[in-house]
């Protein structure tokens, strides 16, 4: 049964999602990769809302699992034709396996909140940046599995994904113990691999979930 919280955490969720869609649909059509990325990278801001739920169906099947449906009917894949409904910054069904992520992170691990927060910021954040600094800065290009990656886009995610899993063991208030800084530097390095060769769109699965697991193995157990 959700509780006043809980509702309140929904209505955040639901009114911060919406507003980036708004923001990038509507003021930022114009630049559509540019969208695309602000749009993926800031989803992740959810990981600072998720404290205010207090149950985990609320979280999951209030908050979460609606977004795979929602997600699907404004991409490109939708059966629903209407061009209100279909992303134009061209999303593919990558927003489509983030909401997939979070709703698997937010069910199994709800005890342990900063753990789904490991998953999603290294997604968001790290997968995020690794795309806008690989478009814009890659020169040393490779090409494993039919995508072209970059080093200097693997080594942005590295960079971006260490400080915002120090700040979400911060916002958690985890102690930040040399042992935990060490298994972060290991999850950042392990999710920097798993983005390099997991093929397009498909890592906003494999980078989350591998994350949160090995975090959940390496500290939780």
């Amino acid at each position: 049964m959700m509780v006043s919280s809980d509702i309140v955490g929904i209505l955040f969720v639901y009114g911060y999602v919406g507003f980036l869609i708004f923001l990038t649909e509507k003021i930022l059509a114009r630049y559509p990769s540019v969208s695309r990325k602000i749009l993926h990278i800031m989803v992740g801001n959810i990981v600072f809302i998720l404290p205010i739920f207090q149950t985990r169906e609320a979280m999951v099947f209030g908050a979460a699992a609606p977004f795979i449906v929602l997600t699907f009917l404004i991409s490109p894949r939708s059966p629903i034709k209407s061009k209100s409904l279909v992303s134009k910054a061209g999303h593919g069904l990558g927003l489509v396996y983030y909401a997939i992520s979070w709703t698997v992170l937010a069910y199994l691990f709800f005890e342990h909140l900063w753990v789904v927060g490991v998953g999603i910021l290294a997604m968001s954040y790290g997968d995020g940046f690794a795309s806008i600094f690989g478009v814009r800065f890659g020169r040393h290009a490779f090409q494993i599995l039919r995508d072209k990656k970059s080093l200097e886009g693997s080594l942005a995610m590295f960079s971006v994904t260490l400080p915002m899993l120090l700040v979400n063991a911060v916002f958690y208030s985890l102690p930040i113990t040399l042992r935990l800084a060490t298994v972060l530097v290991l999850i950042c390095f392990v999710a920097t691999v798993i983005e390099m060769i997991t093929p397009r769109g498909l890592d906003n699965l494999t980078v989350p979930l591998i994350a949160a697991a090995l975090c959940w193995y390496l500290v939780v157990i």
